[in-house]
């Protein structure tokens, strides 16, 4: 696959991104080193190969519940910018 100029113009108008002359040249042949790379791998064999599902045989490794201490309602409240006991005031983000 060649990578064409529309193509990282397209790229960076997607991703909102603005730069020069230069460094779209230079993202142009990172691209084209990238999809070469992608290309080199297709050519591998790999028929016998199983699909790698996981990276280990470990399934489903979680923690212990362990009951810990928490922290009283005042000192959670102590350095808040507003509070109105027992909850944090915030500032309204979603308009109606």
């Amino acid at each position: 696959m060649e990578i064409t100029n529309e193509m990282v113009a397209k790229l960076a108008h997607l991703s909102k991104l603005k730069f020069d002359e230069a460094a779209a040249e230079k993202i142009k042949v990172d691209l084209q080193n990238m999809v070469g790379f992608i290309e080199k791998m297709n050519e591998v064999n790999t028929d016998n190969v199983t699909p790698l599902l996981h990276m280990t045989d470990a399934v489903n490794v979680m923690r212990n519940d362990v009951l810990q201490g928490s922290i009283s309602n005042e000192a959670a409240l102590h350095n808040a910018a507003q509070s109105k006991a027992p909850y944090f005031v915030v500032p309204k983000v979603i308009k109606k």
